[in-house]
């Protein structure tokens, strides 16, 4: 199950048991809406197919940092991959323990290394220039360092984090160096990192970038864990091939398995998914407001627009589109775009919908994971209300400000 559990009855679209277009209703739209028992299902899922122990999940927060969401997720025991000092701070107020973050740096100030320091947190170099820094200001303490898998693998080009031309990691061939450097400082190196890139499709990329690393791992003798990043494969659209996780987790426990064989001690495997365990369980509720027919192009503009959801503009990403309040009419072809003065705010082009009226709320799906979390206020206007669905009930979990109250904040500051 990798899209929102949405159920057609009596003629109304239900998401963890609740109405979506009575939501919109109560909270207003646009209006992001999350089921819990979704992702928390998602969560599950992965010690399912990965049934490698000790296993430990270290929840991507930047995809959705929604309290409630972080929240939850630390009731099932999920750690929190950290990449800035936001999200440390942010991570702790939904009451994770400093060893429950593992803050990984990139080309962070020497003034973020030491707040994360202070913080308590554990800490991921991923650069010979950080990890000299790092040692010269904090020797004899433990670390993990994120290499570079050598592998280029992900949905778009912005998304492949590995191969020779990335800015993320230690190059392989580095090793020897990170030793010398961790060495003279008297620095434990107690876990390795690598994150491919996200969206992977292929899953001889991920067993090639871990047996990449794993590869050198042999190197370092202080190894309690090795963290593999994330990337799982969403299928956004309906008709996307889905991933075989079984045998797909079969294969990685059976890589790891024969990696502590040899290493001589069973060490705790770590991964780091964000929107497989958060794009199902969300939506984005928008109203229709403009119908134009331009010639042979039916084009419906909504009240939202790419700074609530930016993924088709920036990624070219899809989302699937449900007509919440005309499920059964007759379908039609459409642009759905948003109302933003740029051309390229565009949520979806010649998209199959039943027929869309004025009025009518359309459910924009997957939008759990890099959506909020990537949201601005540009054209100044306010991000939308969040709301969480647990237990057949729905909470406002983030307030969605006025024109007034906006303008009056960005005032104040």
């Amino acid at each position: 199950m990798m899209m929102p559990p949405l159920i057609e009855k009596n003629g109304s679209i239900l998401m963890g048991g609740l109405s979506l277009a009575e939501l919109s209703g109560e909270f207003g739209t646009p209006l992001f809406a999350y089921d819990l028992n979704t992702a928390g299902e998602m969560f599950h899922s992965l010690s399912r197919f990965i049934t490698w122990k000790p296993l430990e999940i270290y929840y991507a927060m930047k995809s959705n940092w929604n309290p409630d969401l972080l929240r939850y997720f630390r009731s099932l025991g999920s750690g929190i991959d950290a990449v800035s000092p936001g999200d440390i701070l942010m991570a702790k107020s939904a009451g994770f323990n400093p060893d429950q973050i593992l803050y990984t740096t990139n080309n962070i100030t020497d003034e973020e290394m030491d707040m994360a320091m202070n913080e308590g947190v554990r800490f991921n170099v991923g650069s010979i220039s950080r990890l000299r820094k790092y040692a010269s200001r904090y020797p004899g303490t433990s670390i993990c360092v994120r290499f570079n898998p050598d592998v280029v693998a992900g949905e778009h080009d912005y998304l492949c984090t590995g191969g020779s031309l990335s800015k993320f990691g230690v190059l392989l061939e580095d090793a020897r160096e990170v030793l010398a450097i961790t060495r003279d400082a008297g620095i434990r190196i107690t876990g390795l990192h690598e994150h491919t890139g996200s969206g992977i499709a292929a899953a001889e990329s991920v067993y090639q970038s871990m047996k990449n690393l794993l590869s050198i791992a042999g190197q370092f003798p202080d190894l309690e864990f090795i963290d593999f990043g994330g990337g799982f494969k969403v299928p956004y659209d309906p008709d996307e091939i889905k991933i075989d996780y079984t045998e797909f987790g079969r294969n990685i426990t059976a890589i790891f398995e024969e990696f502590c064989r040899s290493y001589g001690r069973r060490l705790t495997l770590c991964f780091e998914p964000g929107k497989y365990l958060t794009a199902a369980c969300g939506v984005l509720i928008v109203e229709v407001n403009t119908i134009r027919d331009n010639k042979s192009r039916r084009i419906v503009g909504v009240n939202s627009g790419l700074p609530h959801l930016i993924r088709p503009s920036f990624y070219g990403a899809y989302h699937h589109i449900v007509n919440l309040t005309n499920p059964s009419a007759t379908p039609f072809k459409y642009d759905i775009v948003g109302n933003i003065c740029e051309s390229g705010d565009v949520f979806a082009r010649d998209r199959m919908l039943p027929e869309v009226r004025e009025g009518d709320l359309l459910a924009i799906q997957n939008a759990g994971s890099y959506c909020y979390s990537m949201g601005s206020i540009y054209n100044l206007r306010p991000l939308p209300a969040e709301v969480v669905i647990q237990g057949n009930t729905a909470k406002l979990s983030t307030k969605r400000l006025s024109f007034a109250e906006l303008v009056l904040r960005l005032s104040e500051s």
